[in-house]
């Protein structure tokens, strides 16, 4: 049956307009669209795709299930740490945890008592705060359930990424709503797939990858990542 309260909570969370700090990371299509990889709503789509199936599906979400049925906040400071070893791109962890932080930091001022308690852990600890493993920190203090936690995580990144195309003047505010019509679909079928509860995280886009680590090269960059 349709839940009001709840839609409401993944229409507050999932808001592009929620204070996390999103609008600071394309995660890649900054440099790609500098290469001239991604030039078309077309290769948009095929980036989200790519993200979604190959990044968030077997990183991120295996991060943020960890995390979120681990017994005490030491647990979840184990999955921090391997989100830390697992992402081999600098770059990639700095953007991880510099939105992670962010995010926590919202919701220590909203008072969740994970993330207060969690957030003294972070700060003696420089690999700890990526964004998956504190988003589940952050929607258990919010009271999601983990499918309304995971559906939130996924769609922020897709409007995240329809949101850098945007800004970049790659696409137009309409071709950004088809795409995100477009990932919809995606990221159900993506959600569709769960985890084995022993996956090992892992990410195979290497054109992203590449894309982001020579960020720091670039004369001019808009997007930490």
């Amino acid at each position: 049956m349709f839940d009001p309260a709840a839609a409401l909570a993944l229409l507050q969370y999932g808001d592009s307009a929620f204070p996390a700090g999103g609008f600071a990371f394309s995660w890649g299509i900054e440099g790609l669209a500098a290469d001239g990889m991604l030039e078309t709503v077309e290769h948009l789509d095929r980036f989200i795709a790519d993200h979604l199936v190959h990044r968030w599906q077997t990183m991120d979400r295996v991060l943020l299930r960890r995390a979120w049925f681990s017994p005490d906040l030491e647990a979840v400071a184990a999955t921090d740490r391997l989100a830390e070893a697992s992402t081999l791109a600098a770059e990639m962890r700095e953007g991880s945890h510099r939105a992670g932080r962010a995010l926590l930091g919202v919701a220590v001022k909203l008072g969740g008592p994970l993330a207060i308690t969690y957030r003294q852990m972070v700060s003696a600890d420089p690999r700890l705060g990526h964004l998956p493993v504190v988003q589940a920190v952050a929607w258990r203090d919010a009271g999601l359930t983990l499918e309304a936690a995971e559906l939130v995580s996924g769609w922020t990144l897709v409007t995240g990424l329809v949101s850098a195309a945007t800004r970049l003047g790659i696409i137009g505010h309409i071709e950004g709503q088809r795409s995100l019509v477009n990932a919809r679909s995606v990221l159900s079928e993506v959600l569709a797939e769960v985890p084995d509860a022993d996956a090992v995280p892992s990410s195979f886009t290497p054109l992203i990858d590449i894309a982001v680590a020579r960020g720091p090269s670039r004369h001019v960059r808009m997007f930490a990542t």
